[in-house]
């Protein structure tokens, strides 16, 4: 089996003149960036990195992230990138969690690093002005290896992300070339990506969704176009410069590129195939990117970082809602809420926790120094994925949310995700999350939090959504209009911060 060096090395002996990867107006062929790669893996070496060590990396989605990205996967060395904006704290305690070697980071991630004081492993600063006794990327890559380094097997570690914490510490998860390159391989299948792909590379790097967006390409001499972190004008700037073919993103991020005054059908043009990742799409959010791209393939991806596919629909407009069946590498089930067994399947239309067979290619082995973890999450060969969900008559799953977000209100459970499809379609209504608010009377109280287009009342909305057929118990009992709907920094709804924020609240009678 290959592992993840070899599969570039393929792409180049193929193609060495295609153009590989993309940063502005800087371009690469596979030829020429091969050759960086190489210099980057013999830098690591010298800098005292051997084969199973962990390199942290802090940086936008820049093409010398890439670049340190594939050597890695020459070297054997595990790449372990961290959100560049994260706090010093947070990177002083995954420095020492990962077992670091050296650490690399750009100047996003400047204060971070300064703020952790003097660190006991070597340091390389990309792109800015080092300091004294910090190495410069440049340096770093000064030499070229005598001989080509080849030195990872499929079974050897290629990557360890860290899932974002919410209550606690994140955990890491490590990653072996195998399920790496596995988790690919589906990834060109499953949006049907061929040859002379281009792909947007604005996703981060630390994030499982632009790890897969960076090897695919090189799986089929694709092109990867950096965009270091979200703008939409500098992303609707990259598409039509680069002729970009498809697009891989979070809903949110979708959002923010059709409501904003620079986007037009005909500077995407090129876009023919979109796929969503990372969350939900609202049925509201996906009529309207439908019309703004009129897709070839429109690609609704459920997964994780542990486990990188868990189900595709090749037509996501086809049954809103539905996240579809079994991936090429996977077998899920839903099983009860509480269930400790695997064997504890629901009926079809009865929610229940979304699991996932570890046996799948792409399955991780359990969580870095995490048996806590591993014990709560793996049982009997099957990943419990905390998700809940459930099989309609057709097969198809509709994951509904998240176990903590299920709202109990008046003994009942309701899912957040029905209540915000319902009321995503309405045209006053741009952007909705509901949570559950502590509440003497119903235990949770069920509240929507909504981002306007145009004034509308509470009322309204009420009968909105009786009218829409979302049973009585399940409408909510409490609107609040707010400017912005809380998100992570790659788009996920932050519904704890809405708890937080307005939980010591009174509810409306």
């Amino acid at each position: 089996m290959f592992d993840l060096g070899r599969s570039f090395l393929a792409a180049v002996e193929r193609r060495p003149g295609a153009v590989a990867i993309s940063d502005g107006e800087l371009k690469k062929t596979y030829e020429t960036w091969f050759a960086d790669i190489q210099r980057a893996a013999y830098g690591l070496e010298r800098l005292g990195l051997s084969k199973g060590d962990h390199l942290v990396t802090v940086m936008q989605n820049r093409w010398q992230l890439a670049t340190l990205h594939w050597a890695c996967q020459f070297s054997g060395i595990v790449m372990t990138p961290l959100n560049w904006r994260c706090t010093a704290d947070d990177l002083g305690w995954c420095l020492v969690d990962a077992d670091a070697r050296a650490l690399i980071h750009d100047d996003s991630a400047a204060e971070a690093v300064l703020a952790c004081g003097e660190l006991r492993i070597p340091c390389v600063n990309v792109g800015g002005t080092a300091a004294d006794g910090v190495m410069s990327f440049e340096q770093l890559c000064a030499d070229t290896p005598a001989q080509t380094i080849l030195r990872a097997g499929a079974e050897d570690w290629s990557l360890m992300l860290y899932t974002s914490g919410t209550t606690s510490r994140p955990k890491g998860v490590p990653r072996r070339h195998r399920a790496e390159r596995a988790a690919a391989v589906a990834h060109v299948a499953q949006n049907l990506y061929g040859q002379d792909e281009c792909t947007l590379g604005v996703m981060p790097l630390y994030h499982t969704m632009g790890v897969r967006s960076l090897l695919s390409m090189a799986l089929l001499d694709g092109h990867f176009v950096c965009v270091p972190k979200f703008d939409v004008e500098a992303t609707l700037d990259a598409i039509e410069r680069e002729r970009i073919s498809n697009l891989y993103l979070v809903p949110t991020l979708y959002h923010m590129l059709i409501e904003h005054p620079a986007f037009s059908p005909e500077r995407v043009a090129s876009v023919r195939k979109i796929g969503f990742a990372g969350a939900p799409m609202s049925d509201g959010l996906m009529r309207r990117v439908e019309a703004a791209f009129q897709p070839e393939l429109f690609v609704n991806h459920y997964g994780s970082s542990e486990i990188y596919t868990f189900t595709i629909d090749q037509s996501a407009s086809r049954k809103p809602g539905s996240s579809g069946r079994c991936a090429l590498n996977q077998r899920i089930r839903v099983v009860a809420l509480d269930a400790q067994s695997p064997t504890q399947a629901v009926k079809p239309n009865e929610e229940g926790q979304i699991i996932a067979d570890l046996a799948s290619d792409e399955a991780f082995e359990g969580y870095w120094k995490r048996p806590d973890a591993d014990a709560k999450s793996l049982r009997d060969g099957w990943y419990f994925t905390n998700d809940t969900g459930f099989f309609d008559e057709d097969g198809d799953l509709f994951v509904t949310g998240r176990v903590d977000d299920l709202i109990i209100t008046g003994g009942e459970n309701v899912s957040p995700a029905e209540i915000e499809n319902a009321l995503s379609l309405h045209p006053a209504v741009e952007e909705v999350a509901v949570v559950g608010l502590p509440d003497e009377q119903w235990g949770k109280l069920v509240a929507a939090f909504i981002k306007l287009r145009h004034p509308i009342t509470p009322e309204e909305l009420d009968a909105y959504c009786v009218s829409s057929g979302l049973a009585r118990f399940k409408r909510p009992r409490r609107y609040e209009f707010i400017e912005q709907i809380p998100k992570s920094p790659v788009g996920k709804v932050l519904r704890r911060v809405l708890v937080a924020q307005y939980g010591e609240l009174k509810a409306a009678s």
